[in-house]
């Protein structure tokens, strides 16, 4: 995980960057913003634990909530998009997932999908960790999004400058 590299590339590109966080509860937001001078990449963070969160502060539809679960791809990729929407970001990463203990047969402990947001497209994954712990869970979660973010912003081509 590096933090100061994601950091650096959201710079170089001029992109901000927004999260919009359940499992985690602010850890991403917390790792980017221990690093000095984050303030001119880092727009703002959600953290959306309940449900009603993720549909009152990002948009998440009811429907999406009721068919696939908090837990899914597809939750995550609205996530995104609501935080993409609703931040002066070029780039937003949500995380909702089972950080454990506990879990089910359909949506095992360790189980975290991902949405990525950008102006022109929205990745979606799902990592199974396993059931290594929740402390374990939410740390590997915070490294798998600041790496899913780098490869973003390798693709991306600079964005000219803010005035």
């Amino acid at each position: 995980m590096s933090a100061a590299r994601l950091l650096h590339a959201a710079r170089e590109k001029g992109v901000r960057i927004a999260a919009a966080e359940s499992c985690t509860g602010g850890l991403i937001m917390a790792a980017l913003t221990e690093i000095a001078g984050a303030s001119d990449v880092i727009d703002r963070g959600f953290v959306t634990y309940s449900n009603a969160a993720k549909q009152e502060m990002l948009g998440v539809t009811s429907d999406s909530l009721q068919q696939h679960g908090a837990v899914s791809e597809q939750v995550a990729a609205e996530m995104a998009q609501g935080a993409l929407a609703r931040s002066r970001a070029g780039l937003a990463i949500a995380v909702t997932g089972i950080a454990g203990p506990g879990g089910s047969e359909f949506k095992p402990e360790g189980r975290v999908c991902f949405g990525l947001a950008m102006p022109a497209r929205t990745d979606t994954e799902t990592i199974e960790f396993g059931a290594i712990g929740r402390a374990q869970v939410r740390e590997a979660t915070v490294a798998h999004a600041i790496a899913m973010m780098l490869r973003a912003l390798d693709g991306c081509a600079p964005h000219p400058a803010q005035p």
